[in-house]
């Protein structure tokens, strides 16, 4: 069975249970947590390595790790121009990952208009 999210495929629920995790464990520490969400502010210009170490204040060598295990995990993309990389949220990896955590939204609750309202929404493509 396969299922969809955004731009991003889980091809059965074993795998989509193990990438979720792997996703959600890039992001499973605070500076982490605070890149990618500087990134997603960021929008797709993205922002270089020296942009995000002036708006966290993380040591170079620290930051690198940081953003190795969120490119690892899927969550950010590197685009090298020339000696400057370029790093920007993986919007689709992002929303498959709030999708995995949504997509079962209020299954076992009694309708109400919160609950409808969220599947509603989950339900509605993305712009």
């Amino acid at each position: 069975m396969e299922t969809s999210h955004a731009h991003y495929s889980f091809p059965d629920h074993a795998v989509a249970l193990e990438e979720a995790a792997q996703g959600f464990a890039a992001c499973g520490s605070e500076p982490r947590l605070m890149v990618l969400r500087l990134l997603v502010r960021a929008g797709d210009e993205g922002l270089t390595v020296g942009e995000i170490q002036e708006r966290t204040a993380i040591p170079a060598s620290t930051l690198a790790h940081h953003l190795g295990f969120l490119a690892a995990g899927g969550l950010v993309e590197q685009e090298r121009r020339g000696r400057t990389v370029i790093n920007r949220a993986a919007y689709g990896r992002l929303e498959a990952l709030a999708g995995f955590l949504l997509e079962a939204c209020c299954a076992d609750a009694k309708p109400s208009p919160q609950a409808r309202a969220a599947r509603a929404a989950l339900r509605s493509p993305s712009p």
